[in-house]
């Protein structure tokens, strides 16, 4: 008979994941690092970060009486989103498709199907992004990747456009052992001179109150014009240091599927919750985007 963890692998391939990795819950791996970097305050206004830091110390706070953690990889589009008028967003956005957070999780259900039906009983809990763990660190250690000098899961073969998600589970059953993927880095340090705004500060440290990302999400109020000018034309997060990763192959090609700007600009709250409420715009909500939007404005008029 199959083993568990090979019926769970072959449901996760059927169900979209291009990898899955499994591990057992302990301390994670690089919990140090993120412990210093959280105590030198890199983390802006993202304050649960330091909330949760005591949490992230062990998958147990997530999921009492877990025993396995099965790490998943999900892949979302190379290509750009561009306004009608050549702006851009980051790519994991998918502003024309809900929210990942909740499509990944219905997506990994019939793998908690699955073990439910195997061991009665078990419980188990789908996490993607939001839960307090240290997604990548346990998808390094199940060998789903390696971490880049940008601080992204890299899977050789595939590149870094890719979602996390894990289902920690209270059901016990063996699996494979493996070796965490050494960097394959190198000697290379593209991320670290591209980074626009050099947030990047070394290999593996990223300052997120200098980061695009941060800055266009999750930072609360308006951006000043000159993050503005390091924007170029993308206004709503950032993919400059996954771009230009060798892991990542290919030219950056775009999708015109978004309005112009002058039309964002003009949207009313209503129209922009009946488009884009669900989607990762939400998290930033409109006002947020209109003022990425005339930080780039006024910075090209300067």
């Amino acid at each position: 008979m199959m083993p568990f963890f090979q019926r769970i692998t072959r449901r996760s391939l059927e169900l979209g994941f291009i990898a899955v990795g499994f591990c057992r819950p302990g301390r994670p791996p690089f919990f140090e690092e993120y412990s210093r970097w959280v105590s030198a305050g890199k983390y802006g206004d993202m304050q649960w970060l330091q909330d949760h830091r005591d949490l992230k110390a062990d998958p147990g706070n997530v999921l009492e009486g877990c025993e396995t953690i099965i790490c998943l990889a999900y892949p979302y589009p190379s290509k750009k989103i561009s306004t009608s008028d050549g702006f851009t967003v980051a790519r994991y956005s998918r502003p024309e498709d809900p929210d990942y957070h909740g499509s990944i999780k219905k997506r990994a259900r019939p793998l908690a199907a699955l073990i439910s039906e195997e061991y009665p009983g078990a419980r188990s809990r789908i996490c993607v992004d939001s839960a307090p763990l240290l997604e990548r660190g346990f998808a390094y250690t199940s060998g789903i990747g390696f971490i880049g000098k940008n601080n992204m899961l890299i899977r050789p073969g595939h590149g870094s456009y890719l979602f996390l998600a894990e289902v920690l589970t209270t059901a016990l059953f063996p699996i494979p052992t493996v070796k965490p993927a050494v960097s394959m880095c190198g000697t290379c340090s593209r991320c670290i001179e591209a980074c626009p705004t050099g947030a990047l500060e070394r290999p593996f440290f990223l300052d997120a109150q200098k980061c695009l990302s941060y800055l266009t999400i999750e930072k609360k109020g308006p951006i000043d014009v000159g993050t503005g000018k390091r924007m170029g034309r993308c206004f709503f997060g950032c993919d400059i240091c996954q771009e230009v990763c060798p892991f990542n192959r290919g030219p950056v090609e775009t999708i015109e599927s978004l309005p112009s700007i002058d039309t964002i600009l003009h949207m009313d709250q209503k129209t922009f919750e009946n488009k884009f409420g669900k989607s990762a715009f939400g998290r930033a909500g409109l006002e947020k985007i209109k003022s990425n939007i005339r930080a780039i404005r006024e910075s090209r008029a300067g």
